[in-house]
């Protein structure tokens, strides 16, 4: 069974304390018992949390959606993106299925980046890191004024701003990454193309805007 590998990237830094990380968990939360009751979803996706403040960690390794319990994520520190992007790297490098003469890997990993700040520490060099492993469509998302977009213009095409990072704004912003992995998921199932940019997800709500 081919799987189709999704990452989250979470910003856990001290700014997204508060009512941001709150609804970030609940994001969580949501996301997956959302997949769970869509079958193409619970038979490929699989899912993965990274969080990084200080230092970058993968709270929840790849897991399938029947088994994967929300980590307990509380913010503070600084926001080490690049860290966390190389931290990525190795994550897909060693979890995710490659397709030999033998077998077809997985289906190649939607990611999602959330962050409401400005890296603290050297992005480039995880970006470089990032870029040597083979990733589908990477969504970056600005969450509220602080989050610096031209960062994250440099990692993918496909970056959102929400203007707040509040409860109702995140939620929406989950809300999308759950649609937007059921849409690979089915693809996945229909043996369509995969996912490979803005053009194949649903598109984003009114709270999500696509920063051009």
């Amino acid at each position: 069974m081919r799987r189709l590998p999704v990452y989250l990237l979470l910003d856990v830094s001290g700014s997204m304390s508060g009512e941001p990380i709150e609804a970030v968990k609940t994001g969580v939360q949501t996301l997956v018992s959302t997949l769970r009751q869509d079958p193409y979803a619970l038979e490929t996706a699989y899912l993965s949390v990274i969080t990084f403040n200080t230092s970058a960690q993968q709270v929840a390794p790849l897991t399938e959606l029947a088994t994967f319990q929300t980590p307990n994520i509380c913010a503070s520190g600084t926001t080490s993106l690049g860290e966390a992007l190389g931290l990525l790297a190795d994550c897909v490098e060693a979890e995710v299925g490659k397709t030999t003469a033998e077998v077809k890997g997985d289906w190649k990993p939607l990611i999602f980046i959330m962050t409401d700040g400005v890296p603290t520490d050297d992005w480039q060099k995880g970006l470089e890191k990032l870029k040597k492993v083979r990733t589908g469509v990477i969504v970056a998302c600005a969450a509220g004024q602080g989050a610096d977009t031209s960062v994250l213009k440099h990692i993918t095409e496909v970056v959102v701003q929400l203007d707040t990072a509040d409860s109702s704004t995140i939620k929406a912003f989950f809300k999308w990454v759950s649609a937007s992995v059921s849409t690979g998921s089915q693809k996945v199932d229909q043996g369509q193309k995969e996912v490979s940019g803005l053009g194949d997800l649903p598109p984003p709500p009114p709270e999500v805007n696509v920063v051009l």
